[in-house]
């Protein structure tokens, strides 16, 4: 389908998790003459997200055990990967991130300008809190942002948004199968694009919480925030030669 850029193979991975209510919805909004291919892999959905995948003629995997967001990344980036993607764009079916903006996303990759793009929230002041995120949310994503700077020396806006962007020297270029199987793997990842040198760039994106969009609640969101602490103090001890880290080799 990827008429404007026949010699590029570009994938959209659909990270699937009880998304019937929004699948169809997130499809409707893709543009399709940008993408060649989309795979979704369930996490083991309770509800008919298989059945709405199949229906629409998505290339379905189907985990057999739920492994967590990071575990469905994995999936996601080695279906892609073996189907030949040299670009491979992640795009979450509950519809809380704009797929409109999928061209927005491929541009810098196309243009080699960057290995890795990242929608952010944040890059225009007060959007967020606009598209409904919490208070509480905002602030710590700010908060925990300004200290990964400050660590890895990097200029990102936000380290937590999911519509991502790889190209395949990225991914093949970082041990992401070692990461965690939890949401701190968007964290890691960044750490290991950092330690690699990969060119990483952002562009601003919009996005809406409503009930259907998935959303991690305050215990959940501490626990992520402490793991990321931990991933920023593994950089360290990294760093120094301190300890040393399969993940980031």
């Amino acid at each position: 389908m990827s008429q404007k850029y026949p010699n590029k193979k570009i994938i959209a991975v659909l990270p699937a998790y009880n998304a019937a209510k929004t699948l169809n919805r997130t499809l409707a909004d893709i543009p399709k003459d940008w993408i060649d291919d989309i795979i979704l892999v369930d996490d083991l959905s309770q509800d008919d997200t298989i059945k709405i995948a199949r229906a629409a003629g998505l290339k379905t995997f189907c985990h057999q055990t739920n492994l967590g967001y990071g575990g469905n990344q994995k999936t996601c980036y080695q279906e892609a990967l073996k189907m030949g993607a040299d670009i491979i764009i992640m795009i979450h079916p509950d519809h809380q991130y704009d797929p409109r903006l999928v061209p927005d996303l491929l541009l810098p990759l196309l243009r080699h300008d960057a290995d890795a793009v990242f929608g952010s929230r944040m890059m225009r002041p007060g959007a967020a809190l606009k598209g409904g995120m919490p208070w509480w949310k905002y602030t710590a994503n700010i908060i925990l942002s300004k200290l990964a700077n400050l660590i890895l020396g990097l200029r990102l806006t936000e380290y937590h948004s999911g519509f991502r962007a790889y190209s395949k020297k990225s991914l093949n270029s970082v041990n992401y199968l070692s990461n965690s199987n939890d949401f701190v793997f968007d964290t890691e990842i960044i750490i290991q694009l950092k330690l690699k040198k990969l060119r990483i760039q952002e562009i601003p994106i919009s996005t809406h919480y409503f009930p259907a969009a998935s959303s991690i609640g305050l215990q959940r969101s501490i626990v992520y925030g402490l793991s990321i602490l931990k991933n920023l103090c593994k950089y360290i001890l990294y760093k120094l030669k301190l300890k040393d880290y399969p993940q980031y080799h």
